[in-house]
């Protein structure tokens, strides 16, 4: 009963007896409970130790037990000095973790500067992800172009996205229409829309960002080489700038559940129609098959089945036929 209060059941019992028999010694209290000298002797060592005992001025040389009124009051008093002793130490630690803060901001090569930080390296950017993460209260809006993401991109982003959408936090995520050439992607898109993610995908997206809350937006240094490291910034100018691209994206892209139902046999996917477009202003194949996250190999498959189905023998006939149905 007294256990929250520093007393074990043997010291507890002990304590009762004591008070029940007050002129009772050990070879007694071993007797009543039932217990080994060496435990009765271990209690009553637990007892003095919490003031519970005290020599006794009628039989010099024994201890008597104090009234509970008196023990379970010490007892209470001693629980409120080791609170108030370890408040003390944890204002004391949160001081020392703001100074340690503080001279690990001045050695920092992605020291941050006014409301910009700059991450350098994956490890930086996915430490400043987690934080993020754990401070969310409404949503995540993501862009994630490039098509197929890595194994090592998935793995580290399951807990953050399976955290936040545990916590009810509303994720909107835009990937490219060629996730769907990426059955580890696909898998992952398909796991997070099934915890409540929102998923849409469309032909050609803006650069990779995240905006967590509308306060705050992480995008790459270099939109070409997303290793490099990350701009992490919540200047509420860029921020809104890349809220309202965001949603204009949104927009224009297609639910995951059905950017492919539905295609007639002589209709073009958002993607085919993409593809036709970027060709057709005199881009190649490898510049088209970056711009849509895709290989090149890809995009001449792509081209090759669109000539059968139009019939065509030339690129340049599949473009007249293409134009004269009105597809582009």
């Amino acid at each position: 009963m007294l256990e929250l209060l520093g007393l074990d059941a043997t010291a507890e019992a002990v304590y009762r007896e004591m008070l029940a028999d007050p002129e009772g010694g050990v070879a007694e209290l071993c007797e009543r409970l039932g217990l080994p000298e060496a435990a009765v002797r271990a209690a009553l060592d637990r007892l003095a130790d919490l003031t519970l005992l005290r020599a006794s001025r009628e039989r010099p040389g024994t201890l008597r037990p104090v009234s509970p009124e008196r023990g379970l009051e010490i007892l209470l008093r001693r629980q409120e000095e080791e609170l108030a002793r370890r408040q003390q130490e944890v204002a004391a630690s949160k001081a020392a973790v703001a100074r340690a803060l503080g001279e690990y901001a001045k050695v920092r090569a992605d020291n941050p500067v006014g409301d910009r930080e700059r991450l350098l390296g994956l490890d930086a950017i996915q430490d400043n992800l987690e934080v993020l993460t754990s401070r969310l209260t409404s949503e995540v809006l993501a862009v994630m172009p490039g098509g197929a993401q890595s194994a090592a991109s998935l793995a580290a982003s399951r807990p953050l996205d399976e955290d936040a959408l545990r916590r009810g936090v509303s994720l909107r995520t835009i990937y490219q229409d060629s996730i769907h050439d990426a059955p580890e992607t696909l898998d992952y898109v398909r796991w997070m829309a099934g915890l409540g993610g929102e998923v849409r995908t469309a032909p050609v997206l803006p650069p990779r960002m995240l905006v967590f809350d509308r306060s705050t937006a992480v995008v790459p240094i270099d939109p070409e080489n997303t290793r490099a490291g990350a701009l992490c910034t919540s200047e509420p100018g860029i921020v809104a700038s890349l809220v309202a691209l965001f949603e204009q994206t949104w927009e224009t892209a297609v639910p995951i559940a059905d950017d492919r139902d539905g295609v007639a046999p002589l209709s073009l996917t958002a993607g085919e129609r993409e593809l036709l477009r970027l060709l057709s202003t005199g881009l190649t194949d490898d510049a088209a098959a970056k711009r849509l996250g895709v290989s090149v190999r890809t995009v001449r498959r792509q081209m090759a089945a669109l000539m059968e189905r139009l019939d065509a023998a030339s690129r340049f006939e599949a473009g007249l036929k293409t134009a004269r149905r009105g597809w582009l």
